[in-house]
């Protein structure tokens, strides 16, 4: 699957044809419905793969006391709360998303688990990140690239915003082996919106999910991507038989 041709007037929104200025309206949308439910909806839709997932980005990361970390999609606070621990009190991590009842969601749990001295928060567009130049160790973004309109614009922003060395990490659903398709079709088509009517009484924000995951880039379209955008030494990790894929760049 290569990446659609989208025209500077419209985008996809899932399977939809949407006028590109209404996506992110409609993307916010999703994210108000299912907000309340989104960690516990994660572990019911991955089986709890999500957390080794996300286990291994963090792992790739190999952050360092002191470095600064942006986790853009950061959502509800599973990857900033633990790269808080590993940059320690003279780091910082900003917890950024372009959706407020997401960071607010982030930010109660955050409190709950006696959270916070170095994790800021900030409502953000990834596709015009308003930080400086050459100012973070680290860019992660896990599960939000592909609601982003302009992917393009992002993974520049997200190489603009880096330090020379700097590390960006995109964890993604991606392109499943071909053997594990008919399943995946069937359990992504059938079984996520009937999980999420059951127990989000949403059927449509999951439908959604489905959908923008087979309009997202595969493996191979995203790490030509993210060379476009000028980063090196792009690779990619394959997790659960490609059903998500961790991709990793540095600006050099």
């Amino acid at each position: 699957m290569s990446e659609p041709s989208d025209s500077g007037d419209s985008t996809h929104f899932g399977y939809q044809t949407v006028p590109s200025g209404e996506k992110a309206r409609m993307v916010r949308g999703v994210f108000d419905s299912v907000a309340n439910n989104y960690d516990l909806m994660n572990d019911l839709m991955s089986g709890g793969l999500h957390r080794l997932w996300k286990r291994f980005t963090i792992d790739r990361a190999g952050l360092k006391n002191g470095q600064r970390v942006l986790d853009l999609a950061g959502g509800t606070g599973d990857l900033a709360m633990r790269f808080a621990k590993q940059v320690g009190d003279t780091g910082e991590v900003v917890l950024a998303d372009i959706n407020h009842a997401m960071l607010e969601r982030g930010r109660r749990r955050m409190i709950d688990r006696g959270l916070g001295a170095n994790i800021s928060i900030a409502q953000v567009d990834a596709e015009e990140l308003p930080f400086e130049d050459a100012s973070f160790d680290c860019v992660t973004i896990a599960f939000g690239l592909r609601n982003v309109t302009d992917k393009d614009a992002a993974l520049r922003s997200m190489f603009r915003v880096l330090k020379p060395g700097g590390k960006l990490l995109v964890l993604e659903f991606s392109k499943p082996a071909a053997a594990l398709k008919p399943a995946y079709d069937l359990y992504s088509f059938k079984v996520l919106p009937a999980l999420g009517k059951l127990v989000a009484r949403d059927a449509d924000s999951y439908r959604y999910l489905a959908e923008s995951i087979r309009m997202h880039p595969d493996q191979e379209t995203l790490e030509d991507m993210m060379q476009a955008a000028g980063f090196e030494r792009c690779r990619y990790y394959n997790l659960t038989g490609g059903v998500v894929a961790l991709h990793q760049g540095f600006r050099l």
